[in-house]
């Protein structure tokens, strides 16, 4: 038997082309939300995964400089929300592409919560109300490892199409 040959990595990629590279893979879009002193924060995420299901517990990752982060991390709690192929707007606007802020990004959407408190979004595919439980620093992003402690959208129901980023766009499937 023949003993497999890897490649050796020659140098590491420079940020361009990985974020090129990455930009053909499609992933889901989330909101994910959270509730602090100052009221409610969320950003729109698609670093989102399954960590496991005994206990259920999900990962986020998000950049280390955002405020919303900050709220998570002061208030432990946050909730992924998994956005329908009609949720474009609502993307764009926790993306910080159309220049609305704080509570005013709440205003398009109805809302309501779960176990946590964290807001959750009523049209979600899916939703996963999470207490923090761990936060690890990897580069320029931050870990976040919540066990789910809740969970919205709605099961059984007629399956939405999801929204996806790809190519640097937001798109239903």
């Amino acid at each position: 038997m023949t003993e497999p040959v890897f490649p050796v990595a020659r140098a590491v990629p420079e940020a361009a082309p990985f974020r090129d590279a990455m930009s053909r893979v499609a992933s889901a879009v989330h909101v994910v939300t959270t509730l602090g002193p100052q009221g409610r924060a969320g950003l729109t995420a698609n670093a989102v995964a399954s960590v496991s299901d005994t206990p259920p517990t999900v990962l986020v990752c998000v950049a280390r400089q955002s405020r919303t982060l900050a709220v998570i991390e002061a208030s432990g709690i946050f909730c992924i929300n998994t956005l329908a192929g009609d949720d474009l707007d609502l993307a764009e606007i926790f993306a910080s592409r159309r220049g609305i802020e704080g509570e005013a990004r709440f205003a398009t959407c109805y809302w309501s919560s779960l176990s946590t408190g964290a807001p959750v979004l009523s049209s979600a595919i899916a939703a996963f109300d999470c207490r923090l439980v761990a936060a690890h620093d990897v580069a320029t992003h931050r870990i976040l490892i919540g066990e789910v402690v809740g969970l919205g959208g709605a099961p059984g129901a007629a399956q939405p199409t999801g929204l996806i980023y790809r190519q640097r766009r937001f798109e239903a499937v």
